[in-house]
Formats: structure tokens, sequence, C-alpha cells
């Protein structure tokens, strides 16, 4: 080392080439519309579970119908789903952002207009209908991939440090889609009817994809990763190659589906997976159905049920921000392991026949879904860190996309239970056991590095 100076560097050790930075108004951007995003998709999502017990009025179901018609439009959301990932990785983020948003506000149009008097045909237009909902389901995983890529090259130091905690924020537009479908059942349902309650939601996301298109910049990152690409398809393999060292970073040939099970990414593929499906009987249960199991476990009138919700969702947002704040100090997968074993008891202690106050109903409710849903501010996060450019997108809504066979098994045992035994054990042994497992799964999970590139 010379003389008051620094170490030199080896002659032979190359610098490495600097993605250009988000400034902070495009930081801050990115951070808004990816929240209003999620919430306007979750919005949707949600507005099916909320009317579900007037909807089935509507259309003549049981309780049982019901139950059977939301998991077969979660086999058709899987299939949907499932086909989001490759998309990402080829078209981006930007828009893949607009692709969902825009499934969200095609579903929600075309649920208004399903005549309910045709038997089995109109059963089956809601199922192959809602399927579409997995295009706006999928958005959340959009955002983890764009938002991880923003915040690792971000020029404000603040948010790159607090990574967790702002994206714990964004990922807080679960309970606020929630908390919006229940606020609007609670003021249009008696005077406009359901079916204008979904077109109200397609209204926010039409406008939203505009603003995405002429706002939202795409990462350096994706962009990078399309020029290998290219030059690889236009037969320049080595300059492919040459570029890709110059960044510093990771680019094969392989299919992005293939890559998320190659040995070094395989273990949280598989586990993140299983976590996803046996977390989703929980989500199922007490976030989608909400008001079904206050309706029928508890004996929650359904108008109280709505009220109840906007309480309990309202709670879960702040779930979000102290789940992303807690996974920036103490690790991401030790928060989620934590998250959903004390949701398991939460959700236990509400379902039993000693609670039988409004009061500790709402306070049990509220603490399970702020331990169910607020973990996914920091595993959507832990995804993103999982994989590197050329399949994060694949990786992040695959493993997503598990919620949906999770919702389809735990439908299936939910529905089958809840026949045999009752809404109250069936919500019990499926959903709040479920919940406490899929934390006890995450214990198996291999930490990973913090993205910085």
């Amino acid at each position: 080392m010379p003389e008051g100076g620094a170490p030199e560097t080896p002659a032979t050790e190359p610098q490495r080439r600097q993605f250009p930075a988000f400034t902070r108004k495009q930081t801050n951007t990115a951070i808004v519309l990816a929240l209003l995003a999620w919430t306007v998709a979750v919005f949707d999502y949600g507005l099916f579970g909320t009317l579900l017990p007037v909807m089935q009025e509507d259309f003549g179901w049981t309780a049982s119908t019901a139950y059977l018609v939301n998991t077969l439009i979660a086999i058709g959301t899987a299939i949907i789903a499932f086909g989001v990932g490759p998309v990402i990785d080829r078209l981006g983020r930007r828009r893949g952002m607009m692709v969902t948003i825009g499934g969200t506000a095609v579903a929600s149009v075309l649920t208004a207009l399903i005549p309910a008097k045709m038997g089995a045909l109109s059963t089956s237009a809601v199922v192959g209908v809602r399927s579409l909902g997995g295009l706006g389901f999928s958005e959340q995983s959009v955002n983890a991939t764009y938002l991880n890529e923003v915040f690792s090259i971000t020029e404000d130091e603040k948010k790159r440090e607090r990574r967790g905690f702002w994206y714990g924020i964004v990922q807080g537009g679960w309970p606020l889609g929630f908390l919006l479908s229940s606020a609007l059942a609670l003021v249009l349902l008696d005077s406009l009817g359901w079916r204008a309650m979904y077109l109200v939601a397609s209204l926010p996301a039409v406008a939203l994809i505009i603003v995405i298109g002429k706002k939202l910049r795409e990462t350096p990152q994706f962009e990078l990763h399309q020029r290998l690409r290219k030059l690889k398809a236009e037969g320049k393999p080595r300059e492919a190659e040459a570029l890709a060292a110059e960044y510093g970073v990771e680019h094969t040939d392989s299919a992005p589906i293939a890559r998320i099970f190659q040995p070094e990414l395989r273990r949280n593929t598989i586990v993140l997976s299983l976590a996803w499906i046996v977390n989703f009987f929980g989500i199922n249960i007490f976030s989608v159905l909400g008001s079904s199991i206050l309706a029928n476990a508890k004996g929650v009138q359904l108008s109280t049920a709505f009220w109840m919700l906007i309480v309990i969702n309202l709670g879960a947002y702040f779930g979000y921000i102290f789940h992303g704040w807690l996974g920036d100090r103490i690790g991401r997968k030790h928060t989620i392991v934590i998250g959903w074993m004390m949701s398991g008891v939460a959700f236990a202690v509400m379902l039993s026949p000693l609670v039988t106050s409004t009061a500790l109903i709402v306070t049990t409710y509220a603490l399970g879904l702020f331990f169910l849903v607020g973990p996914y501010a920091a595993i959507m996060f832990y995804m993103g860190e999982c994989y590197p450019t050329d399949c994060r997108g694949t990786g992040t809504v695959i493993i997503g996309a598990m919620s949906q066979p999770g919702t389809i098994i735990g439908g299936f045992l939910f529905t089958g239970a809840a026949a045999a035994w009752g809404t109250g054990s069936a919500a019990l042994w499926v959903g709040a056991v479920g919940t406490f497992l899929s934390g006890a799964l995450m214990l198996l999970a291999k930490p990973v590095a913090r993205l910085e590139n």
C-alpha cells in the first residue's frame, strides 16, 4: 500500500459499470403507482369474496356451492397466473404492470354483465370471467420484481437502506383493496346492487393503465437484460458475455422456468412454493371469505360484517408496514416465520366458542389478519432477492401463483370440512392450522443476500 493512500486496485480486476440511478422523484413515482396498482387489483379480487353472500343469493347457490365456485375460480386463476411470469421477463416490468391491471379492468366489467338466471351456464361464466383475476393477482409479483430493482439503484439512500419498510407500504395495498371493497359494499350495495360495484372497480384500473404508460420508467436492469437477449439473438454471444461481465450480472440461455430450478435456486423455489400453498389455506378463508366466515362461523349480520372488515383491514395495513420494517432488522425469513405462526394462534382463539363479544371478535380477527398478511411485505421482497434479473419475474410470479393451488386444495378441504363439521370448525382446522404450518415450513428456506445490483 502506498504511504497515505488507499490499497492499489489490481490491474487485472475490472471496474464494474453502474446502472443509471433512479432519481428520488422517479423512485417516489414508482412507489405511488405500484401501491395504486396493487390496491386496484385487490379491489377487484376482494370484491368477489366480499360480495359472495349476495351473489350466492342472486345466482341461487347454496353455501357449499358458493365455496365450490370460489375453488373452481382458483383453478382458472392458477392457469392464468402461471403464464404471467415469463411474460414479465419478456415484456418488462412496466408493461407487465399494465397487462395485469388491464386484466383487472376486463374482469370487473365482464362480471357485471353475467346473467344470473341461466343455471349452470351462468355459474360457468362466473368461473371463467373471475379466472381473469389471475392477471390482477399477479400484479404483486410484478411490484416485487420491479421495486427490488428500483431500490437497489435509487439515489435515495433512505429508501435503499429501508427498502423493506417502503415495500411494506406498497404491499399494504392488499388490505386497502379489501377495505375499499367492504366500504363500497356498505355504501352502494343496497342502492345500486353488486353489478354496479364491479363497474365502479373498472374505472380506476383503466385510468392507471394510462398513467403507468406515461409516467413509469422501466428498470435499467431489465433494459440490459433486453440488450443481452438481443445480442444473442443476433448471433453475438461474445459481445453479450462481455457486456454482462461489465455490469457484473448473470445471464444465461436457459429458459426462465428452468433457471429457477437450477441447483443454486432450487431449494428456495420449492420451499417458498410449499409455504405459499399452505398459507393460502388461511388467506382464502380469513381474508378473501372474511364476510362469510364472520356471518357463518360467528353469527354476525352481513351489514355488521362489512363494518367489522373495514376496521380489521385498516389494522392489517399497518401489519405490512410493521413486517417490512421488521424484515430490514431481523431478516425477512425470521419475520415471516414469526408472523405466520402468531397468526395461526390468533385465528384459533377468534374461532373459539368462548369468543362471543363483538369487540373480542374484531380484536382477535384483526390480530390474525395483521400477522397473516403483513409478512407478505417480507416474503415478496425476499422472493425478488432470491433470483437474478433474467428469471426474477418468472421466479416471483411462479411462486406467487402457487397461491392458487393453495386456494384450490384449501378450498376443497374447507368445503368438505364445512359440509361435515360447519364453517367454524372447518376454518379452524384448515385455515388457522394451515397458517401456523406455513410459518413452520419457512424455517427450511435458505437466507439470501440483499439485492445490490
